[in-house]
């Protein structure tokens, strides 16, 4: 079976992708407009930058044959069908398992496509030992994309693959030192859980001209705490509001 697939040669250094200030907070949408279409899929993203997202939020596994697909969980599930692992699967059996009629998972690659220079695209990635194919189909795109994960080893890997992208990691709790996985990463983003994030936190972040991304934000009463001690995007599921809120 076909894994991928560290790279054993990597892109030449190039200046970093800068991030352009920002006045308010960013506006992210989390895996699309998932309360009336499909999450992570092609019309959920298009619905997400027709309702005024400046980017979007996904997730990204890879099939058996080395296709990055665009998915939240390591499993998918079809009418009739038992639970199948994404990288068990090839390609072409995953279009066996259609996220709703005539919606099928996509590609990173179709939905890079789509959004083309409409939205930033933050790509989670979730899958194992998939870093250089998500890598390729970024460089191969003229899609503004950025990199995040749970796993630091991941951001990391990136950063070593990819020097000029720009990279994120995810935190769920509230570290003493809350740049420390930024610095050993090489990392420029903070993808905090939004119940942990204080002024401290975004000052100290700020202090090495990172950034912090609350997730996921879905109570309109705190983003106006957020915007007031300067967080630098909003994370949520609730981007129609969020795009019409007076931020």
């Amino acid at each position: 079976m076909l894994r991928a697939h560290r790279a054993q040669s990597y892109y030449p250094e190039e200046p970093l992708t800068p991030i352009r200030p920002r006045t308010k907070p960013e506006k992210i949408s989390h895996r699309g407009a998932h309360q009336t279409l499909p999450e992570n899929s092609i019309p959920a993203f298009l619905r997400a930058m027709d309702l005024g997202a400046d980017a979007i939020e996904l997730d990204v596994h890879a099939t058996s044959d080395g296709v990055v697909v665009v998915h939240h969980d390591p499993l998918v599930n079809g009418p009739g069908q038992r639970p199948r692992q994404i990288a068990d699967l090839s390609a072409a059996e995953l279009s066996r398992f259609p996220l709703a009629p005539n919606i099928e998972i996509p590609t990173l690659q179709a939905v890079l496509d789509a959004v083309a220079d409409r939205a930033r695209v933050y790509v989670e990635i979730k899958g194992t030992d998939i870093e250089a194919l998500v890598v390729r189909c970024i460089r191969e795109s003229d899609a503004s994309c950025v990199v995040h994960s749970f796993d630091h080893r991941i951001v990391k890997t990136v950063k070593k693959i990819f020097p000029a992208i720009r990279t994120g990691v995810l935190e769920v709790a509230r570290h003493v030192d809350p740049v420390a996985a930024l610095v050993a990463t090489g990392a420029q983003d903070l993808w905090q859980e939004v119940s942990f994030i204080d002024e401290e936190l975004v000052q100290r972040v700020h202090a090495i001209d990172g950034r912090v991304i609350a997730w996921t934000s879905n109570d309109p009463d705190l983003w106006e705490t957020l915007s007031e001690i300067g967080i630098d995007g909003i994370c949520t599921d609730r981007i129609a509001e969020l795009a019409t809120w007076s931020l």
